[in-house]
């Protein structure tokens, strides 16, 4: 199960714009990776981020968090990726 290759596609797939992973593990004890995608609209964010929250829950991963649905922006925070 790797979290960061399933939310890499799970962007891709629902044609996210401008995806970045940034590896951090030798700059933060946070998170080892970050991702950053854009969408077309707040719908297609709020799309988008709902089939990554739900793959992630999916993938046994309950202490994943979103904030900002609904906001032009989201987070969600799966511990590993954010």
């Amino acid at each position: 199960m790797n979290i960061l290759k399933n939310i890499i596609s799970d962007l891709e797939e629902n044609k996210a714009i401008d995806i970045v992973s940034i590896d951090v593990t030798k700059k933060t004890s946070v998170t080892d990776h970050l991702i950053f995608a854009s969408g077309t609209s707040n719908r297609h964010i709020s799309s988008m981020s709902e089939s990554i929250y739900s793959k992630l829950k999916k993938l046994n991963l309950k202490d994943s968090r979103m904030e900002g649905k609904n906001s032009g922006w989201v987070v969600i925070d799966s511990g590993d990726v954010i």
